[in-house]
């Protein structure tokens, strides 16, 4: 399956189950909630989730490794999840 969570980089079985488990079973949902409202989402229904999954999520949809991004994008993505926190 092309649009398959588990097939993007960064993402395997256990993101994937984590994200269906909140009703994100596509690339085309994931993108519509972008990667910080579905990180938040998890976290909220209670999934045991570390920042690393933001990291992947980001990275899933940049097509950049989750290890760069925690390293050159993490600073905008905790200031993006506190303000999405927040707001939510």
């Amino acid at each position: 399956m092309p649009d398959a969570i588990e097939s993007l980089a960064n993402l395997g079985p256990k993101s994937a189950e984590m994200l269906a488990s909140v009703g994100i079973t596509t690339l085309d949902q994931l993108r519509a909630l972008g990667s910080v409202a579905a990180y938040a989402k998890a976290k909220r229904a209670g999934q045991d989730v570390s920042l690393n999954l933001l990291w992947a999520l980001e990275g899933a949809l940049t097509g950049a490794d989750w290890r760069v991004v925690a390293r050159e994008h993490r600073t905008r993505l905790l200031m993006a999840l506190e303000d999405h926190e927040r707001q939510g």
